[in-house]
């Protein structure tokens, strides 16, 4: 998601909010609808959970330090994070606090055109605001589903915009609807049980946030694209013969780290492995541009090491080429045994007829 793409969806959300908070508190002073105090807290809380968005996505511009040396990306998913608590606490909780002492101690709605009226203007500006939030997203969400989309975004701020949008919408219809139950019937009760509606679904919402925001602040690896991408530009067929193991980590939702074990060839020299991997980080950073913290460690491949499941490239197995195996003191193979394969014979004694005395000293695979 791009960082304006998701700053616009903010400050849509933002405008629709402040607008629709101020027209709901007046609706209540006239009317007061225990659902028009619970839905004016609500976009109060939304406007303070947009302005905690924006402080994220500046505060996460700014330069590396020597004491935060990989940068503030996810101060963006600390802030995303923050609005879930106050969703929850502020706007879920006031509501169901609200709606119990609404239904415990009803009364009639005063002035119905004000709370009505208010109502339907919320209903279109959050429209708007959602509109808006959707035309951001389906620029970034591809052929994903909307609750994939949500699940597995790397930038919190669409998926938090868009859940809160959409908790504002079914939370005015439930309002609407409860300040008619109430009008209809005569019956204030309503009016407390659409109230009490209103909070459950902000605390639900509020939870699915908290939920989505910890996994990413806890650190999610590269989505299973990019990861594809980074393993085909990372093995060139030439020195570079394949992945040992790899791991990514989002650093911010625009910021990737990519550490990985490669295997070379045996006999490349130094500079050519130097080359290869400079190339290899070209070809990441060609495929994949957000990622840009990359570290790559050389190694010789071990099929026996790979199947155990070992990470290291030679943890067992035969020395490479050119490697010689040392003996402790008095280790001296026992008079009329081979020495262990892969060793050299102790001074002065011949190796068991038939065997080879280099066996076992062959270029790891």
């Amino acid at each position: 998601m791009s960082a304006s793409g998701g700053t616009k969806a903010i400050v849509a959300a933002l405008v629709a909010n402040l607008s629709i908070a101020v027209a709901k508190f007046v609706a209540f002073l006239f009317s007061g609808s225990s659902s028009m105090l619970a839905e004016s807290v609500h976009s109060l809380a939304d406007s303070g959970n947009q302005g905690l968005l924006l402080l994220g996505g500046k505060k996460a511009r700014r330069e590396a330090t020597p004491q935060h040396p990989f940068g503030y990306g996810r101060e963006r998913y600390i802030y995303a994070f923050l609005v879930s608590i106050v969703l929850f606490s502020v706007g879920g909780m006031f509501a169901v606090y609200e709606g119990y002492e609404k239904i415990k101690h009803p009364h009639e709605i005063e002035a119905w055109y004000w709370p009505v009226g208010v109502l339907v203007f919320a209903i279109i500006a959050e429209i708007f605001s959602f509109r808006t939030a959707i035309r951001e997203s389906n620029q970034t969400r591809g052929d994903r589903s909307w609750t994939e989309f949500v699940r597995h975004s790397k930038a919190p701020e669409l998926p938090v915009v868009l859940l809160e949008d959409l908790g504002a919408l079914v939370g005015l219809i439930l309002a609407l609807a409860g300040v008619g139950l109430a009008l209809g019937t005569g019956n204030g009760v309503w009016d407390g049980i659409g109230t009490l509606c209103i909070g459950i679904l902000l605390i639900l919402i509020a939870i699915i946030l908290a939920v989505e925001t910890k996994s990413l602040l806890l650190g999610e690896s590269a989505g299973i694209e990019d990861v594809e991408k980074i393993g085909a530009a990372v093995v060139d067929g030439d020195t570079v013969t394949r992945i040992i193991h790899m791991r990514t980590l989002h650093l911010g939702p625009e910021e990737l780290l990519v550490a990985a074990k490669i295997a070379v060839r045996h006999d490349e020299t130094a500079a050519e492995v130097a080359d290869a991997i400079n190339a290899a980080e070209n070809r990441i950073r060609e495929a994949v541009p957000i990622a840009r913290v990359i570290y790559l460690e050389p190694d010789i491949y071990n099929a026996d090491s790979a199947a155990t499941g070992v990470n290291p490239g030679r943890a067992s197995g035969p020395p490479a080429a050119g490697t010689t195996t040392s003996k402790a003191p008095g280790t001296d193979p026992a008079p009329g045994t081979d020495p262990a394969p892969g060793t050299d014979p102790a001074p002065g004694t011949d190796p068991a007829p038939g065997t080879d005395p280099g066996a076992g000293t062959g270029p790891g695979h």
